[in-house]
Formats: structure tokens, C-alpha cells, sequence
């Protein structure tokens, strides 16, 4: 990104640094937000869109004149950053893995700004984060289960997509003592190897980062709590019972199930604190509850 003087018109195609802009005093300089930027709500309405994360108009965004472009290598396609680019604007292209990347991301978003206010405020993010670090230290990990998405194949097999260690959702909720029962798993390719119905073909540069678990999967591992996220799949409170239900008939585990906003997990941005305010206390309590125990026996 080279850019030399703070951007006074800026589009930003990544829902969470939509919000950053704004929570950081950075809103007045956004002119153009994708479909999905829903916070904050009475803000975003003001401003004009350009179509949704993976196929932005790029012609609109250049009507705007933008002199930075915020885009992530994980939400938008590289076809739209390159069209971006052939304009000659300046596209700033983040990827944060880990939440000490994510906050690097927006201190240099306050750099680019100059704003000594926005630095206080990212020194209290980073407070809120070490705090819960350290509150996690001396208690025991909490290990849980957490699809992103379901679904029945052709046969009649259902699956779910979770997340590795390679991700910033694993890593956020690392930070409050959670354990991801699939951190090492990686994604198999195709889908029936996956799933282990069939080989696995060499992933070559295709995404490993988020496999597909089977029923028999998620119970061989074990987890202690299964968090059901309301993004990028809507997870509900039916599916929770009958999730719920069906662990039990075949376990006989009556397994917590927690229903949480989803973008307290897929956000990284501010939004970091309010994710690690409102679920670091969800974990201590369960391991409070289970004092030492465990859902499974040592047998």
C-alpha cells in the first residue's frame, strides 16, 4: 500500500473494517461499503454501495474517486482487487490470521490517519485482549466443537465445515482458554475424502484451513461445548435442540450448546473486544461448572 498522506475517500469492501473505520473516528472519510457492512446501522445507511464482498461493482467504485480501496484476501476475489488496481487506485489488502495480526491491521489503519485518539483506543483493545489472556492462564482449557456451515450431500450425508489452527477464529477463542478439537485437522480434497469416503487428491494450492466433519468425527473428538455461530451459516435455536438431541441419543452426553453471534468469531477488527467481552465469561463459567470434571470418562 502507498499512500503518503491520510485517505480523505476511502471504500471499504471488508464488513469488519467498515466498522473499524467508525469505531476508530474514521467514518466521515468512507464513501463506499459493500452489501454486507451492516455496522454500525444508522451509519452505514448513509453511505453509498457497491455490491457484495466477492463481486463488487467496479464500476461504481470508481465513480467515487476513492484514494484507498480496504479489501481482504479472504472475503473479496482476486479478479475485483485486480480490476481495482488496473484503475490506479490504491488497494490495501489485508489478511489477518491471529488477533495480534488483526490488531496490527488497525494500528497501522491509525497510522495512516495520524489520529492520537484512535491509538488510545487501540491500547485499550489491546488491554481488553491481555486481560483475557492472562484470566485464561491458570484454568484448565475448555474444548470445543464450532461449525461455520451444514450440509447434506447427494447421499444423504451431513456435514459440517469447522475451522484449523491456521485461522483467526481458532486463535481468538484460544486466547479465552478455549481448545479447538479439530485444530490440526486439515481439509481433504474432494469433499468424499474430506469426509473419509474416498482418497484425497494433493490440495496444491487450494485452502486447507477449513474441513468437513462428519457426526462420528465430532463425536470421536471429544468436545466439551459445541458453539453454533448465527454467520456465515444461521445457526438457530432448533438447530441447537435437535444438534443437542442427537449428541445425546448417541452418547448419552447431554453437551452445552452455545448460540453466539457470529461475528464476534469472523470479524477482526474492533469488534475484537466486544467478542472477548461477551464469551471469555461463557468459558469460565462452564469450566466453574464442570470443577475439574470432564464430560468424558478416562475409559
Amino acid at each position: 500500500m502507498e499512500i503518503d498522506h491520510p485517505p480523505q475517500r476511502v471504500v471499504s469492501l471488508v464488513p469488519s473494517m467498515t466498522e473499524s473505520l467508525f469505531d476508530l473516528g474514521f467514518g466521515k472519510n468512507i464513501v463506499g461499503i459493500t452489501d454486507y457492512c451492516i455496522h454500525p446501522k444508522t451509519e452505514v445507511e448513509k453511505i453509498t454501495r457497491v455490491g457484495g464482498t466477492k463481486n463488487p461493482r467496479v464500476e461504481d467504485i470508481a465513480v467515487l474517486h476513492p484514494d484507498l480501496v480496504i479489501a481482504n484476501q479472504e472475503e473479496n476475489s482476486k479478479k475485483s482487487v485486480h480490476q481495482i488496481q488496473d484503475l490506479g487506485i490504491p488497494v490495501w489488502l489485508t489478511f489477518p490470521k491471529t488477533v495480534d495480526e488483526a490488531i496490527a491491521d488497525l494500528w497501522q489503519l491509525a497510522r495512516l490517519f495520524r489520529d492520537e485518539i484512535a491509538y488510545s483506543k487501540l491500547r485499550m483493545i489491546e488491554k481488553v485482549v491481555e486481560y483475557a489472556r492472562l484470566a485464561a492462564f491458570d484454568q484448565p482449557p475448555v474444548r470445543y466443537f464450532c461449525p461455520i456451515w451444514y450440509e447434506t450431500n447427494q447421499e444423504g450425508n451431513a456435514w459440517w465445515m469447522t475451522f484449523n489452527q491456521d485461522t483467526y477464529m481458532h486463535d481468538l477463542l484460544s486466547i479465552m482458554g478455549a481448545q479447538n478439537v479439530f485444530a490440526d485437522r486439515k481439509r481433504r480434497y474432494p469433499i468424499e475424502a474430506d469426509l473419509g469416503l474416498a482418497e484425497s487428491d494433493p490440495p496444491g494450492e487450494r485452502d486447507i484451513r477449513y474441513p468437513r466433519v462428519n457426526f462420528q468425527e465430532v463425536i470421536t473428538a471429544q468436545p466439551e461445548i459445541i458453539l453454533l455461530p448465527d454467520e456465515p451459516y444461521p445457526f438457530s435455536e432448533n438447530d441447537a435442540i435437535r444438534i443437542k438431541s442427537e449428541y445425546r441419543a448417541s452418547t448419552q452426553i447431554d453437551i452445552p450448546i452455545l448460540l453466539v453471534d457470529g461475528s464476534f468469531l469472523t470479524w477482526p477488527g474492533t469488534r475484537i473486544a466486544k467478542a472477548v467481552s461477551e464469551l471469555a465469561p461463557e468459558f469460565t463459567k462452564l469450566t466453574n461448572e464442570m470443577d475439574g470434571d470432564t464430560l468424558y470418562s478416562s475409559e
